[in-house]
């Protein structure tokens, strides 16, 4: 412990970063440690780098062992016992300003401990926040109330239930009374003459207060609140209305600054919790006036093109949802019914907030990720633009539809005009422009297929005919190049309104635009010939609308631009930076088919060559995905149409894949893993698989490829490949410790270890495994007797029925009794009668055929299940469950078998997952290189045939003892 300081210093440096990294997983292994490293993080004559770094590593082990769910060393009771009590004074003692990123950190901490522990294994936690409140400190009192927010934000996307509720009252009962307190003393404060030094510290603890409030009612109104709402919402005298109206010059920006004032980020909180209260309680609001001054004060606030700096942008938005939030409930619909709001709304309001201003031009050329990003509504943030286009779809949903696409439709015209008249100054209005109509002329969107409905009153083709398709056409540099992006953006956004021979002819000047110098333009033209290439036939969400002979002839053009743009980047950073372009890649792969085979090679070098770069130093998850993902199509259309290839894809990928392994690339490794998977899987079951195959299957015994979860699903897929094909090859000394060790054991892992298991059993030859069959029986009643799941319940009686149902000489249904009995004689029978029996009837239908067909064998053809009256006792009700599950009708839901492969790809976005708080990758699987799993009782067409027959040679006495009604179904 005396060396924690040194080895996080050093955990920091690359060169030694493995080493150190290593002896602290070891040392956090020891008792105490969480405590230990605390006091390092409060110990002001500490380094401060290392101050931080244990920091950080204290909310990482937090983070991960916390929870008594994990697979990682859990923290010990006694060690959560002597932290609690510590953790919340630590939070406290780091309150000032020099400590914040220390605070951060511990705060963190705090909520993932609550979030695990509150309330019922920490019931202090609330007092001791409370007690902590300070009368005059507020920097320790906002360093509670943020961490107050950090527990009580999670009830914003909680489901209704009476847990809930009684966790929310039980924070009431202790919260409320000293939270109002502290609102009205730092809100009276805040309102009067302050230094600016104290204005802000007041300022940054409101804002938290009103966090806060939203919090406390985004559920339900606390009787607390309701009683006080006019003290808060009060025309005049409320304190929220005096908050929209506090503009002190102190706290007053840099015109300049992109960053909000604390003042602007004070109104945005409050008109959140109006929006919190239009949709949850709007009779409260529609009461004494208060949504009309609340309107009125957003109309002070916004209106006329008020409020245009970069750092108001959140604020606005959050103003204009409210607005549309407020068109929308009926309750409120009539303060927005006549022409003349209307028409102010449009051209006061919603209109100014479309234009684009000059920082979002200079952003198309210095930063366009961040353009795209935020053009195209990604993540969590509102633009104004986004927030104007949600008012004026607000208002064309309205009963006052023709009114509102009247005024807007005038407000068009009347720009394009001005567009018209000089194209050079005033391109911006006609970007305007479009941008207002594709909000108007919207019904109905998603994010996979674009606009499904438009306006009635608006001709989108007609629009697009005569003012976007010229953009669409026009030469680089006849237009401005942001009007280009609004035509491809266009095409984009009502693709689905278009025939396929309309989209077919723009499909070439898309093409043109992937060579654009413009990185936005040949961005956009990427996204949407992905886009246009998803579409699927109507009615169908599989088979798409273009086939292989509609895109084979440009494939190759639009291959290499992609290509190209790719490689200019250069860096791995910057070869890595775009995924969009990947993503276009994958699915022009996709839907060119077979046809790709002629020009496989080619294509496959230029994506091995981007992959070399990008694994020197991997940066973006996604593109990774969508590169690995493009391989794993090649591979799977190539060997499709030439079986004989895989040996030429294999001699051109393991060179990387050996590199990635090597030199344990972790963003990598389960990507290898599932390539590899895929490769193997080509050589056809039963013959030996090339010798490269065996080394990595050796080396994959080793620990540190079991210790990354995202890495466990793919290395068990290559282990129950090879057995397939090698099976009498498999170390299976080394298989079995890892699922004794690393997979039965763990609550996260034990479905993999059951795959292998059931491969291992499968493929192996009895006399490798045989002898220590016992030893795998002794882990799963262990893990069943320590730590029980109902998940583990379920894979353990599936595993049985394995055995019992898949056709192998040794493998009779004795083989399993007489196993168990000799751990314990009269076992089976106990799991029988209190496991197995209940849990036949609950299996899904993809489990249901195993199910049956092992259960009819065990029932018929097992000598012991006839003749033992220790067994024959069990036979009926045995027989009454695998019936029940055999008539059972199937759920929905299960019948629908996940899609695989190609399918996959082409039928659903690709799922991306990404990394899990920074220290475990998850399992990001390669939707192309899946297959469907052989069934493993192949050997029986129809189960429910085979239980019949089974059942008919059963004796007689014991099919006499089944129900009436059993027997009837069964005959």
């Amino acid at each position: 412990m005396a060396d924690l300081s040194s080895l996080l210093l050093a955990s920091l440096h690359p060169s030694t970063r493995k080493q150190a990294e290593q002896q602290l997983e070891t040392l956090s292994l020891q008792p105490g440690f969480p405590a230990h490293i605390l006091q390092l993080v409060l110990n002001p004559a500490a380094d401060r780098g290392a101050r931080l770094a244990a920091s950080v590593y204290f909310k990482n082990i937090i983070r991960k062992r916390w929870s008594d769910e994990t697979d990682d060393n859990p923290i010990s009771p006694a060690d959560k016992q002597a932290l609690r009590p510590q953790i919340v004074p630590a939070m406290i003692a780091l309150s000032s300003t020099a400590d914040k990123g220390l605070r951060a950190q511990i705060a963190e901490s705090v909520t993932v401990i609550a979030k695990s522990d509150f309330p019922e294994n920490w019931p202090t936690l609330i007092d001791e926040l409370v007690s902590s409140l300070s009368q005059t400190d507020y920097s320790v009192n906002l360093g509670v109330l943020e961490t107050a927010h950090s527990i009580f934000v999670r009830w914003r996307s909680s489901t209704r239930s009476n847990q809930l509720f009684s966790d929310i009252n039980y924070v009431l009962s202790r919260f409320m009374e000293p939270y109002l307190a502290m609102f009205r003393q730092t809100a009276t404060l805040l309102l009067q003459p302050q230094n600016a030094q104290t204005l802000a510290t007041l300022a940054q603890t409101q804002i938290v207060l009103v966090t806060l409030f939203y919090d406390l009612t985004c559920q339900d109104l606390p009787p607390a609140l309701e009683d006080a709402h006019l003290e808060f919402f009060g025309p005049g005298t409320g304190w929220f209305v005096r908050f929209l109206a506090f503009d002190p010059p102190e706290l007053a920006g840099d015109p300049d600054d992109t960053t909000p004032s604390l003042p602007s980020q004070l109104k945005t909180n409050v008109l959140e919790v109006a929006e919190l209260y239009a949709n949850l309680f709007s009779e409260t609001l529609a009461e004494n006036g208060v949504i009309q001054n609340f309107v009125q004060a957003v109309w002070e606030l916004i209106g006329s093109g008020k409020r245009t700096g970069v750092a108001d942008d959140q604020l606005v938005s959050q103003a204009l949802r409210l607005l549309a939030t407020l068109v929308r409930q009926g309750s409120f619909a009539g303060m927005f019914e006549s022409d003349d709001v209307i028409k102010s709304l449009v051209e006061s309001v919603a209109v100014p907030n479309v234009a684009l201003r000059d920082h979002e031009t200079e952003q198309f050329e210095d930063d366009p990720l961040e353009y795209i990003r935020l053009d195209m509504s990604l993540g969590d943030t509102t633009t104004r633009r986004t927030a104007a286009a949600e008012l004026l779809r607000a208002l064309v949903s309205s009963s006052k539809e023709a009114t509102v696409t009247s005024v807007v439709g005038a407000w068009i015209g009347a720009s394009l005009q001005r567009y018209s008249t000089n194209q050079t100054d005033n391109w911006k209005d006609k970007d305007a422009a479009i941008y207002v109509l594709t909000a108007v002329a919207s019904k109905g969107a998603t994010s996979l297929h674009g606009v499904t409905s438009t306006s009635m009153l608006i001709d989108v083709v007609q629009f697009f005919g005569q003012h976007i398709a010229q953009d669409l056409q026009a030469a680089p540099g006849s237009v401005h190049p942001i009007l280009q992006v609004d035509a491809i953006r266009f095409l984009n956004t009502f693709r689905s309104q278009l025939t396929k021979d309309q989209l077919l002819q723009v499909l070439p000047l898309l093409m043109r635009h992937l060579l654009s110098e413009h990185y936005v333009c040949f961005t956009y033209a990427a996204i949407a010939i992905e886009r246009i290439l998803f579409i699927k036939k109507t009615g169908s969400t599989v088979e798409p609308l273009f086939t292989p002979a509609d895109v084979q002839d440009s494939a190759g053009g639009i291959l290499d631009a992609l290509f190209s743009r790719i490689e200019r980047g250069g860096s791995p950073q910057k070869v890595a930076e775009n995924d969009y372009l990947m993503k276009c890649v994958l699915r022009v792969i996709i839907t060119t088919g077979s046809a790709i085979v002629p020009v496989y090679e080619r294509i496959l070098n230029r994506l091995i060559a981007i992959l070399r770069v990008i694994m020197q130093n991997p940066s973006n998850p996604i593109f990774s995905q969508y590169t690995f993902e493009s391989i794993s199509a090649l591979i799977r259309l190539v060997t499709a149409a030439k079986p004989e290839k895989v040996s030429a894809f294999e001699a051109a990928l393991l060179p990387s894949i050996e590199v990635i392994l090597q030199q344990d690339i972790d963003q990598f490794v389960q990507y290898a893993f599932q390539i590899l998977s895929q490769l193997l899987e080509q050589h056809a079951e039963g013959t030996a698989p090339p010798p490269a195959y065996d080394a990595v299957v050796a080396s994959l015994m080793q620990p540190q490829w079991w210790a990354q979860r995202g890495s466990i699903p793919p290395l068990v897929r290559l282990l129950r490949a090879y057995l397939m094909r090698a099976g009498a090859n498999v170390p299976v000394q080394g298989v079995l410790g890892v699922l004794q060790q690393r997979l039965i054991p763990s609550k996260i892992n034990d479905e993999h270890g059951f795959d292998l298991l059931q491969g291992l059993v499968q493929y192996a030859p009895v006399a490798a495994w045989g002898q220590y069959f016992r030893g795998v029986l002794v882990t799963l009643l262990t893990r069943l007797q320590t730590s029980k799941t109902d998940r583990f319940v379920y894979y353990l009686v599936y595993f049985f029925s394995f055995i019992l149902a898949i056709q192998r000489p040794e493998l009779t249904p004795d083989f399993l009794i007489r196993a168990l009995d000799e751990i314990q004689p009269g076992l089976f029978g106990t799991l029988l009668s209190t496991f197995v029996i209940e849990q036949i009837p609950k299996f899904v239908a993809r489990d249901r055929k195993v199910v049956i067909v092992g259960i009819a064998r065990l029932l018929t053809q097992s000598d012991r299940m006839v003749s033992d009256p220790a067994l024959t006792n069990f036979w009926p009700a045995t027989a009454a469950a695998v019936l029940t599950l055999a008539l059972k009708q199937p759920a929905a839901t299960d019948v629908a078998a996940p899609p695989v492969g190609l399918e996959a790809v082409g039928a659903t976005e690709i799922d991306i997952e990404e990394a899990n708080a920074g220290y475990q990758a998850a399992y990001a699987r390669l939707a192309a290189s899946e297959v469907a799993r052989a069934d493993p009782a192949a050997a029986v067409p129809d189960e429910n045939a085979f239980l019949k027959s089974s059942l008919a040679s059963a004796p007689p006495q014991l099919l006499q003892r089944l129900d009436p009604s059993l027997r009837a179904a069964l005959a």
